[in-house]
């Protein structure tokens, strides 16, 4: 039997067909994606309201935000209104009181450990305090010495100092800057008028000592005995100084008396900085 074939106009029918529906099942997805669509969005717009919601209850209320004159006003008032139970305000004075005796015995403690380190009596402490006082504000003579140069010439050298107002200046400690005790020993020894005094009575010189390696840094101090006129006050901490603290316009190297090294110091161009330092130390 002869197998027929489709006309044209059949296949061409078909053809419309078959776009027609694909054209329609495109329609019906597109309307179910936007149906669909809208009803996501509408889920989603509630459950971020929702969170915004529980997030605004769990902050509370917004401290950031300035209250109105009278809410400030209230709240002083019920403030001022509040009374302080006096069972409360008894424990807090006592509290108060045990801390302070705590705080009186723990100073004393310490203190008696820092006597006990330096080998001194309280009173020997408070004869090398009074002993220390600041130099004038204006040009100071500083003689940089060290713990290793001979007692008798660091006693000469303080009792000079003693007329001209000055300081002595170490680079460290004997024993390093963990032990007191053998810079404490030496410069009473250094300070004690009567070198074979014992005991607190002893009179001490009114000579600054202090210990400072950033002084000798500063200068470039490379031997001792060494002389500067520092325009400032060298007995201030260096912590509390500025890097570029005022320096001395000159150094002066020499084993010599004191008026000898002042009188090289004015020789080299610092007549100003001992012109008043020479009276002193004329006049005495």
């Amino acid at each position: 039997m002869p197998i027929s074939r489709p006309s044209a106009s059949s296949a061409f029918g078909l053809a419309l067909t078959l776009v027609g529906g694909a054209a329609l099942a495109q329609d019906t997805a597109k309307s179910r994606i936007e149906r669909e669509g809208g009803t996501a969005m509408q889920r989603l717009e509630k459950a971020v309201g929702k969170a915004k919601l529980q997030e605004s209850t769990t902050r509370g209320p917004n401290l950031s935000a300035r209250p109105d004159p009278h809410s400030r006003q209230r709240a002083f008032e019920g403030l001022r209104k509040h009374r302080i139970s006096p069972e409360i305000d008894q424990r807090a004075r006592a509290a108060r009181a045990a801390a302070e005796t705590q705080f009186a015995a723990q100073r004393e403690h310490m203190a008696e450990r820092l006597r006990e380190a330096l080998g001194l009596q309280p009173a020997e402490m408070d004869a090398v305090a009074k002993a220390v006082t600041r130099p004038p504000s204006s040009w100071v003579p500083v003689l940089f010495v060290s713990s290793s140069m001979p007692l008798p010439v660091l006693r000469a050298y303080a009792q000079q100092l003693e007329r001209a107002k000055g300081v002595l200046a170490f680079r460290g400690m004997p024993g390093g800057m963990r032990k007191m005790g053998p810079m404490a020993k030496l410069s009473t020894q250094i300070l004690r008028i009567d070198p074979g005094c014992e005991g607190p009575a002893c009179a001490m010189r009114n000579v600054q000592i202090i210990i400072d390696p950033l002084v000798f840094r500063q200068h470039g101090i490379a031997r001792v005995p060494a002389l500067a006129m520092i325009p400032s006050d060298p007995a201030q901490p260096y912590c509390e100084r500025e890097a570029d603290s005022p320096r001395a316009a000159h150094i002066v190297y020499g084993d010599a008396a004191l008026s000898g090294l002042i009188e090289e110091y004015r020789r080299i161009g610092g007549e100003v900085e001992v012109k008043n330092v020479q009276a002193l130390l004329g006049g005495a």
